[in-house]
């Protein structure tokens, strides 16, 4: 497949010398600084906190300094400490704010160790330090990430029980110079009380108490000032899809959205985009604990794919995201490897019906058979409609029996899910339904949902299966049957229906003559089936004899996969690092854009695309 690049007048450009033309990659210089940042870091904390550590070999010189500048020498280099460590995160990542920051503390940490420790050491690493980032200062050119004033609160706990537990390390660390006794909760209430600025119960002699004081009246300071400069400062909200971002991606879905199954899930609200030069192509992203994660392939026209992934890359480069790509197809994961230089690894298939080869007859359909004839038998319907051939009255109950459905307080879903059911726009979606007389039911007779999204103008995607949990089990089977039973007469070709990670491994080592590393890699994976759908999904998906898509992620270095693999379970809602409900904001979505938000179930008999 020959692939031209977008935007170039001149022609086919060779990618290593496009590669050549955007400069170097970015030089070590950021890591080894944050690792360097680190170390001093713990140095100025522990010339803060230990006696022994700061014990001074320069007396001389020491007699002449005046007697008060000790204590609050060690109370500055014990927040420089802190701070720098704080920083080395940032450094690591290329940002321009974290360098400005550690610009300004390392002379102060620097002057710290040399006055307090009278250490010529350490003050020189500080300042061979502060020369290096000086010298490289144009590879700190990262922007911001996206961010909330809800940070203020999650700093404010995670650095004032740190403080707690420094501050108990320093009141502990002059056991000689202690007068008394004093028990752990004496310690623990002048900790708080240090903290604070005021004295507390537990005292020294030889003047230890005013180092103590003043290095708890400093970590107190720096969990204000901090929590303070975190509520205050401004907010970079994340990416999100406009109106006129939504109408342009719909105009490259009319024309290429059968490429890809995966197409109209980029149509997700909480997803960032960007377009090629010549606004053929898009990719669309969410960034996600510094991971810049793009799902599926790129929309639009294959030629012009090579400008949006390049627009993407630039992006990730401006803030330092780690660029990813999940579930990207075997296409989409040669043209990425081809234009970044990132690597591939499969991921998983894709079961994807052909409808004219499907059948309920033969005895590798007979359970399926069985099962759906029995739920007939049990006095249950079905529907397969168009979105937009449901009432208003109709959309709405299904919306919300989906919503009480869910399962989960926790939205799930990010690659292989929509979100909303009903929305303007998507009204060539096709809903199934499961029908039974109950008078009990706030839903009336409606007892299970699967919500099918486009996938061009001949096929579609499962987005969502729900039913209500006093329905017979049975009810996705039931419905998946009825939907592919339908699908002729919609004028549908091919169902795409779950994602199976790991199939490939899982179907191969339960074959005779599998050998002993792949027996152990099914093993654990079955094991890990007991909390996450992944032996579930692969038999479930067989039970309609698919042919199955290889799907991959595409990432930069072997070292990344653990934080894209944590990025992306967020992304999909199975790690939620959010504030609990109470604390959270509630923003309230815009009036020409109505949604209910839908999200996948856990259960195997609530099988959904989001492995």
């Amino acid at each position: 497949m020959s692939v031209t690049v977008d935007g170039d007048k001149s022609g086919l450009v060779p990618v290593r010398m496009r590669r050549i033309l955007r400069g170097p990659r970015p030089e070590k210089v950021p890591a080894l600084v944050g690792t360097a940042c680190t170390a001093i870091g713990l140095i100025d904390i522990a010339a803060g906190v230990f006696p022994r550590f700061r014990a001074s070999r320069m007396h001389a010189v020491a007699e002449v300094l005046p007697g008060t500048l000790g204590p609050l020498s060690a109370a500055l280099s014990l927040s420089a400490g802190v701070l720098l460590l704080l920083l080395a995160h940032g450094l690591k990542r290329h940002k321009r704010r974290a360098w400005r920051a550690a610009v300004v503390l390392l002379p102060l940490g620097a002057a710290a160790q040399f006055v307090w420790r009278h250490s010529v050491l350490g003050a020189l690493l500080s300042l061979v330090l502060l020369t290096l980032l000086v010298r490289h200062r144009g590879e700190f050119a990262a922007l911001p990430d996206p961010r909330s004033r809800w940070r203020a609160l999650a700093n404010f706990v995670v650095m004032g029980a740190g403080s707690i537990a420094l501050g108990l390390v320093i009141v502990s660390a002059h056991p000689r110079r202690v007068i008394g006794s004093p028990s752990l909760t004496d310690r623990l209430e002048h900790v708080l009380y240090g903290l604070l600025g005021i004295e507390g119960p537990v005292a020294y002699t030889k003047g230890v108490d005013w180092t103590v004081g003043y290095s708890l009246g400093a970590l107190g300071m720096l969990t204000a000032l901090t929590t303070i400069y975190l509520a205050f400062r401004p907010e970079h909200p994340a990416a999100r899809l406009t109106d006129e971002d939504e109408t342009r991606l719909r105009a490259l879905l009319d024309q290429h959205g059968g490429r890809d199954s995966l197409g109209h899930f980029a149509l997700r609200r909480d997803k960032g985009v960007v377009f090629s030069p010549s606004g053929k192509a898009a990719v669309c992203y969410r960034v996600v604990s510094g991971v810049m994660l793009a799902s599926g392939d790129p929309i639009g026209d294959v030629e012009a794919w090579p400008g949006a992934i390049e627009r993407f890359m630039d992006e990730a480069k401006a803030h330092s995201w780690t660029p990813a790509v999940m579930g990207c197809s075997e296409t989409g994961g040669q043209v990425w490897t081809r234009e970044t230089g990132l690597d591939a690894l499969e991921l998983g298939d894709e079961a994807v019906v052909d409808v004219a080869d499907f059948s309920l007859s033969g005895r590798a359909m007979r359970n399926v058979r069985q099962m759906v004839k029995r739920i007939e038998r049990g006095g249950y319907t079905t529907q397969v409609r168009r979105v937009r051939d449901l009432d208003d009255d109709e959309l709405e109950r299904i919306r919300r029996a989906a919503a009480d459905w869910r399962g989960t307080d926790t939205e799930r879903g990010f690659s292989m899910a929509l979100g909303r059911i009903g929305a303007p726009g998507d009204g060539d979606a096709v809903i199934a339904t499961a029908h039974k007389e109950d008078d009990t039911s706030p839903y009336g007779d409606l007892k299970a949902i699967i919500h099918f999204v486009p996938w061009g103008p001949d096929g579609m995607s499962l987005e969502l299966m729900r039913r209500d949990r006093s329905a017979d089990p049975g009810m996705n089977e039931l419905l998946i049957v009825a939907a592919l039973q339908a699908s002729p007469g919609l004028g549908i070709t091919r169902v795409s229906l779950n994602f199976a990670m790991f199939r490939a491994a899982l179907a191969r080592g339960e074959k005779i003559g599998a050998g002993p590393v792949l027996r152990i890699w099914r093993g654990l994976l079955v094991f890990l089936s007991r909390w996450f759908q992944i032996e579930s999904l692969y038999k479930f998906n067989a039970k309609f004899r698919p042919r199955w898509e290889p799907r991959f992620v595409v990432y930069r270095k072997s070292g990344d996969l653990p934080r894209i693999g944590f990025a992306a379970m967020q992304a999909e809602g199975f790690v939620n690092l959010s504030l609990p409900r109470p604390f959270t904001r509630r923003r309230p979505t815009p009036a020409p854009r109505p949604c209910v938000h839908i999200t996948p179930a856990q259960t195997t008999d609530h099988t959904v695309r989001a492995a």
